[in-house]
């Protein structure tokens, strides 16, 4: 039976969301049942999810409006265009938090919530209704515990952390399974040689309205937008994707065995660290490989197959 699954997104910032949601919508063991946007202008990002569960039929999935703060620049507006809300068919919430709480407690059978941005709408959702703890498994792209961004051997302050770093605390803190996947494993996963050179033609032949179609016209539209990062300068946009920290967070709703698992005694510091050390909570921690190659080829397969 697939899983009950909730997706938290900040979608509309870095584009390996987008790749994200497209390889999660491909894949069957997982039950998408609410879709929430985190952080930023959680509108934008709702926007952006609808148009891609428009374009690939899958209006059936509730979207959740998540907590707007922080200021985020819009990277995807090109992709956007004019996208009408007021005209998309499906069920769109606007207490996102509250959506959390009720899916989560009507669930019949434990719900993987898979967060792919910063927590505030997590953390608020503890707050309002503790009982989530007990019906559903935290799955994370958080931290970093001996790597850090660009594989530099030594742990750094992750973005999705450090953002929120008291709320991604609460959740960490909080008394349910939590699981990650900190920058030591999802912080080198590029697509790219033959791998990208099978998503691109899978984009030609299915069109912009299918998931290797809106993945690339993501990519190329993004990289446009955010050119100047400095992250980028070595980045061919035309044979390799950037980054794609979010895909290995969805595959941890469902699986493991890809990966080497710690569990590691996690504590997260006020400005957003997130150290091993005897005073944290006990967190499944995705801390190296065991296949990384099998790990693209099942996301590539899965992109790049049409329906």
């Amino acid at each position: 039976m697939a899983i009950p699954t909730i997706l938290d997104t900040d979608i509309g910032h870095d584009v390996d969301d987008v790749w994200a949601l497209a390889f999660l919508l491909k894949c069957p063991e997982l039950d998408i049942k609410l879709i929430t946007t985190s952080t930023g202008d959680t509108v934008y990002r709702a926007e952006l999810v609808a148009k891609m569960l428009q374009l690939l039929g899958r209006t059936d999935i509730p979207i959740g409006i998540g907590i707007p703060l922080d200021d985020n620049p819009h990277t995807h507006d090109a992709w956007l265009e004019d996208f009408d809300m007021q005209h998309y068919p499906g069920t769109v919430l606007h207490d996102g938090v509250g959506a959390i709480c009720n899916t989560v407690m009507q669930a019949t059978s434990k719900v993987s919530l898979i967060c792919i941005g910063p927590v505030p709408n997590i953390a608020a959702a503890l707050a309002r209704q503790p009982g989530i703890c007990d019906n559903a498994k935290f799955v994370g792209m958080h931290g970093s515990i001996r790597w850090g961004y660009l594989d530099a051997p030594k742990p750094m302050r992750e973005f999705n952390v450090k953002t929120h770093a008291l709320a991604c605390r609460a959740v960490f803190e909080a008394p349910w399974e939590k699981v990650i996947t900190p920058l030591d494993t999802c912080g080198n996963i590029i697509l790219d040689g033959e791998r990208f050179a099978k998503i691109r033609e899978a984009a030609t032949q299915q069109g912009p309205a299918s998931a290797p179609g809106i993945c690339l016209d993501c990519h190329f539209a993004w990289f446009e937008a955010v050119k100047h990062w400095p992250i980028l300068k070595h980045l061919n946009a035309q044979s390799q994707s950037s980054v794609l920290y979010d895909l290995v967070a969805v595959y941890l709703g469902f699986a493991e065995d890809l990966l080497v698992m710690e569990d590691l005694p996690v504590l997260v510091t006020p400005d957003g660290k997130t150290m091993i050390d005897d005073s944290g909570d006990n967190v499944h921690c995705a801390t190296s490989w065991q296949d990384k190659q099998a790990f693209l080829d099942l996301v590539t397969e899965r992109l790049a197959i049409s329906g």
